[in-house]
């Protein structure tokens, strides 16, 4: 049966369909419940949050759900360049954003570069949830973390952008490996080399990944129905993971705004750009993606996002949705379901009728 796999058993779940996790609040308990009380893996993305934060989440997920679920955490949560970062070039970049905080008639914010690490906090916290599966991106945790994951009995599950990091995660022991095509939405989560020299499409790097590797194989990447899963599957990944599709239900922590435009035909047209965050990650083509090149310096992680925080809220209160990022993945034009439960039942009843 199709949906047996190595980590339907590794992660005790019926169905081998993962909830992409979606951070900086994206993420929602009701979205991680419907996945996982479905018999797929619902994933909280918890990198924004203080450790306090992670806790709180997990004691309101244990409250709604038994089913096995996933916290998602960024190991490289601050770019190294961020520290001793000039002044010169903090001001000569809020220069170039200036122009759309002038048009929205709101002040650039304060910013301070001094923005310590918290995941190895955020990891202190997660070792008192004990969530079923940690999983993350933009690096590996320590061999310590890895082996308190181990005695704590939660599976480690790590993202790779190309074979390179995928074989890095594998010598390291992780119990699986998130295949993180290029068609996905959000951040390109590469680690061993610069994002833009890692653009691997999603079904070649599952095909790489599986002639070369153990490890049990998570596709993501433009994925977002059952003929996706099937070929994901028949191409040897163990699992598939959804974030656009889920992104799009009305559980998950969207704005209005950006569900609606998930279903808009302007969804198929997206970009590959660093001016939201500092880091690159796949979005809608909007007028500051467009204007400001993916060449051109942006503040580092997470420095810009705090720079672009208040112009978002301003453009979306002001109706500018032109001047807001919306993340979405490829494939969002073949998005069908806004409700989490029945994509999920799709999911499972369309897979069932092409690979029975």
């Amino acid at each position: 049966m199709w949906h047996k796999t190595r980590l339907t058993k590794i992660l005790k779940i019926k169905y081998p369909i993962l909830q992409g996790p979606l951070g900086a609040g994206f993420s929602t308990v009701d979205l991680l419940t419907s996945v996982s009380d479905a018999g797929g893996l619902g994933s909280f993305g918890a990198y924004t949050l203080t450790p306090q934060e992670i806790l709180e989440a997990g004691n309101q997920i244990k409250a709604a759900t038994n089913k096995p679920y996933n916290i998602n955490l960024w190991v490289s949560d601050v770019d190294k360049r961020l520290k001793n970062y000039s002044p010169e070039s903090l001001s000569k970049i809020t220069t170039l954003f200036k122009p759309y905080f002038d048009e929205l008639s709101i002040p650039i914010p304060e910013l301070n570069i001094d923005i310590p690490s918290k995941f190895e906090q955020q990891v202190e916290a997660l070792f008192q949830i004990k969530p079923a599966v940690f999983s993350f991106v933009f690096g590996i945790p320590s061999e310590y973390i890895l082996k308190e994951c181990r005695r704590l009995g939660i599976k480690t599950v790590g993202g790779a952008t190309t074979l390179d990091e995928a074989l890095f995660l594998e010598s390291h022991g992780v119990d699986a490996i998130v295949a993180a095509g290029f068609e996905a939405g959000g951040h390109r989560p590469s680690f061993l080399k610069p994002a833009e020299d890692s653009l691997v499409g999603t079904f070649t790097l599952v095909q790489q990944l599986k002639s070369k590797i153990e490890t049990p194989i998570i596709a993501a990447g433009g994925i977002v129905d059952a003929k996706g899963v099937a070929a994901a599957l028949t191409l040897g990944a163990d699992a598939v993971q959804l974030g656009t599709a889920f992104l799009a239900c009305d559980e998950s922590g969207a704005t209005p705004e950006h569900k609606k435009a998930l279903f808009c035909e302007a969804s198929q047209y997206t970009v590959l750009s660093k001016s939201l965050t500092g880091r690159m990650g796949r979005m809608m083509s909007n007028r500051i993606a467009e204007e400001i090149k993916f060449e051109t310096e942006v503040l580092p992680f997470p420095l810009q996002t705090r720079l672009m925080a208040a112009l978002k809220t301003a453009a979306l209160a002001q109706g500018k949705t032109e001047l807001v990022n919306f993340w979405s993945g490829q494939n969002a034009i073949n998005l069908k379901h806004t409700n989490a439960k029945e994509l999920m039942l799709s999911l499972i009843n369309e897979t069932n009728k092409i690979l029975k």
